[in-house]
């Protein structure tokens, strides 16, 4: 498949209200000209964002406030980004995060988590990907999974979890869809300096932290070049050649003991 091209085309970004997702939107309007439709919950952050980037790069963008973590939302979310429009592509980007102990999060904000990071993108994809497959319109789908998919992060446990899900997820999807002429990426990422990360907590995680423009470019260039899977900046390609040649237990167990002195040293 030839790589995509975004000028003049719609795609829906969620979780664009800040951090990675709001970075994604604004490098598709600056340097590819797209038409948008970004969503999360806070709608008012959306719709500054809209008015900034409709006004700077001359470009359509279209606000859909939802909560991801309701199945109902996600219907709404579908329908809206698919009237009065032919969609060209996703960036499935929302999702929430923990950083602590595992007991540190009741089974009430787990159970958000995973429909925030799993079962509403499991929903959405599967009204997409249909969506785009019976149009032809030679688009695709990118999920914004994590490193912590790929390598498991103790002290994040539940969010690498749900990550890990993701990862599996797009990496099957990716040979299914491609025959049928959908691209499906996956993007995984480490840290990023965002608001997620913004706590005390991550303090003396900092320095290994990818500043969000870089990392958002990478993004967009994966999804536009149709990757399989996409790893951003230089020191996580080089930490992951290295975690293959590790044995795994020892790349888990030195991940722990950097998360848990950050923790233990910024309470």
């Amino acid at each position: 498949m030839k790589a995509m091209s975004f000028k003049g085309q719609s795609i829906l970004v969620t979780g664009a209200s800040s951090g990675l997702g709001k970075e994604i939107a604004t490098c598709l309007a600056r340097d590819h000209g797209a038409n948008l439709v970004i969503s999360a919950r806070r709608e008012d952050r959306l719709q500054e964002l809209a008015d900034e980037l409709a006004k700077k790069f001359s470009v359509t963008v279209e606000v859909c406030a939802a909560d991801l973590g309701l199945e109902t939302d996600v219907d709404k979310l579908f329908e809206f980004c698919t009237q009065d429009r032919t969609l060209y592509g996703a960036i499935l980007n929302a999702g929430i995060t923990h950083f602590g102990k595992w007991d540190e999060l009741d089974f009430e904000s787990f159970r958000k988590m995973q429909a925030v990071n799993n079962t509403c993108v499991v929903k959405l994809a599967s009204a997409l990907l249909p969506y785009f497959e019976e149009r032809a319109v030679g688009g695709g789908l990118m999920f914004v999974a994590s490193q912590a998919g790929v390598t498991p992060v103790p002290y994040q446990t539940f969010y690498s979890a749900t990550k890990a899900f993701l990862v599996h997820l797009g990496a099957g999807l990716h040979y299914e869809m491609k025959p049928r002429g959908v691209s499906v990426t996956t993007f995984v990422p480490g840290g990023i300096d965002t608001e997620m990360t913004e706590g005390a907590r991550f303090n003396d995680l900092r320095s290994f932290l990818m500043p969000v423009g870089p990392c958002a470019r990478e993004a967009v260039n994966a999804f536009r070049t149709r990757k399989y899977m996409h790893s951003p900046g230089l020191m996580y390609k080089v930490g992951g050649v290295l975690s293959k040649l590790l044995p795994g237990q020892l790349v888990v167990s030195t991940v722990a003991a950097q998360y848990k002195r950050s923790l233990e040293s910024n309470r």
